[in-house]
């Protein structure tokens, strides 16, 4: 991990694409400015660990075949039967 030291108005490099630049300072909380190519996502941490986990839950859910498996013993009501749904 590289840990550097910004001022103010100071940015650093990643790659040659990628600036982080500081804009404000204010009590405990630091503003950044990252500018990057529209093809490089950007997520706060917090937000890519939620989006891991929301995926990894998804994986262990059922797959949409077993589900209508489930499905299939099921009356289907005659409002959604085939013909009869209103426009």
């Amino acid at each position: 991990m590289l840990i550097l030291q910004r001022r103010i108005g100071e940015s650093l490099m990643i790659g040659e694409e990628i600036r982080v630049s500081v804009v404000s300072i204010e009590g405990g909380r630091v503003r950044l400015a990252i500018s990057a190519p529209s093809e490089v996502s950007i997520l706060r941490s917090e937000l890519l660990d939620a989006k891991l986990a929301n995926q990894d839950s998804a994986v262990e859910e059922a797959a949409p075949a077993e589900l209508l498996g489930l499905l299939g013993g099921m009356p289907v009501s005659k409002k959604h039967e085939k013909g009869d749904a209103k426009p």
